[in-house]
This record gives structure tokens, sequence and C-alpha cells, in this order.
């Protein structure tokens, strides 16, 4: 005769087995999700720098002075913490033909201690991001 085993004795070694499973899996999730919202941030930072060097250049392609290209590229960056901005103008009011440049340079904090943990396991980078943008248009 072959003894019957009881669902309550096979599962009382396994009374704890999900909270581990669980406390091993979460660190890995949590990484992973605070990378996906890190790397999208910064993405929008790379391209509303990227764009904020398009308007300025723009402005100052039809005549505007070194104070208002500089004005226009912090108004289009409003997102942006302009403490960390820097915003470079050459030949702003030439003469027609001449080319106008805009540089719009910019620190991204990320907001996750993503390089502190990825320090840990032998990779890693910085605490900032620099991301930086150049646009020339010609003046008319």
């Amino acid at each position: 005769m072959i003894p019957r085993m009881n669902l309550k004795n096979r599962t009382n070694g396994e009374k704890g087995q999900n909270l581990v499973e669980f406390a091993m899996v979460v660190p890995i999730f949590l990484i992973l999700v605070f990378a996906i919202v890190d790397f999208g941030m910064g993405f929008h930072a790379w391209i509303t720098v990227t764009n904020a060097a398009r308007e300025g250049a723009r402005v100052g392609a039809v005549g505007a002075n070194e104070a208002t290209i500089i004005s226009k590229v912090e108004n289009t960056s409003g997102s942006l913490n302009d403490d960390n901005m820097t915003i470079t103008v050459v030949n702003p009011q030439g003469s027609p033909g001449d080319t106008v440049e805009v540089t719009v340079a910019y620190d991204y904090q990320m907001i996750t201690p993503l390089s502190t943990l990825l320090g840990l396991i032998g990779g890693g980078f910085g605490e900032t991001i620099d991301f930086d943008a150049t646009s020339k248009m010609r003046l008319e």
C-alpha cells in the first residue's frame, strides 16, 4: 500500500518561498524601472536642448541681438534648469550672408542613484550627463 501525501504536508516547506523570491526580484525590477524613467527624462532634456539651440539660431538669423537670442533659448527650454545651462552666441547681428551660431550646453542631473548602483557592480558613469547642441543659420 502506497501512503498518500496530504497537500498540507507538501506545502509546509514552501511557506516563505514567495517572500524570498519577491525580495530577490524587486531590487532588480526597481533598478530597471528607474533606468527607464531616467532615460526618458534624459532623452527629453536632449531634445529640448537641441530644439532650444535651433530656435535661438532662427531668431538670430532674422536680426535679433544676443540678449534676445539668449532669452528665446531660455524660454524654449522652459522645463530645464537654467542654472545647469550655458548659452554661447557667435556672430549675432552680422552682415547678411554671414552665419549666426548658437551653442547650448546642459548638464543633466540624473534623478535616480543609478550611477552609484552601477558603480558597485563594476560599471557606472557620473551623476551628470552633458548635452551639447549647436545650430548655425545664415543671417537674412
